[in-house]
């Protein structure tokens, strides 16, 4: 069960690890995404919240950095804690338990990311759930389950190594 758990945070941490890398080294790909859906260029034409938009190129790319932030802080927490958790993987259950607090705030940086600022934010702030081309809800909303589902998996306790 400990190594499940351990191999789960760790892939989990090169997953977000890519992520952010891939926003590093190809920045101009999603900064599009974040440009149209913040200047809300794609919703419904007749939609009355289109006052909401952003169109600042400063503040598109502060909120991408932001984003890329909050991506690498999220796989940087969940790799150390996955290290922590290694470490400790034949110590008590109360020990592997604390171990386990870093990949737990990572995790939970990461669903902040995804429900709050995308699906939250973008969806329903900018109105992205009414674009055809620029709705990356689908995206946010696995990447939300898959964090959820492994921090409801860290949360399970484990016994006592040898009961």
């Amino acid at each position: 069960m400990r190594l499940s758990k351990i191999g789960l945070v760790a892939t989990i941490a090169l997953w977000l690890a890519l992520v952010a890398f891939g926003n590093l080294t190809d920045y101009g790909s999603n900064l599009v995404f974040v440009q149209h859906v913040l200047a809300m260029d794609s919703i419904f034409p007749d939609a009355a919240i289109h006052y909401r938009a952003i169109h600042a190129p400063l503040l598109q790319h502060a909120a991408y950095v932001l984003i890329i932030a909050a991506e690498a802080l999220a796989a940087v927490l969940c790799g150390a804690g996955a290290w922590r958790m290694w470490r400790a993987r034949r110590a008590p259950a109360t020990a592997f338990r604390c171990a386990g607090q870093l990949a737990v705030a990572g995790l939970g940086v990461g669903v902040l990311l995804w429900l709050g600022g995308f699906m939250a934010i973008g969806g329903e702030w900018f109105g992205m759930w009414m674009s055809t081309q620029w709705n990356g809800l689908g995206s946010a909303f696995r990447f939300v389950v898959v964090l959820l589902l492994a921090l409801v998996w860290l949360g399970q306790r484990d016994d006592e190594l040898g009961d």
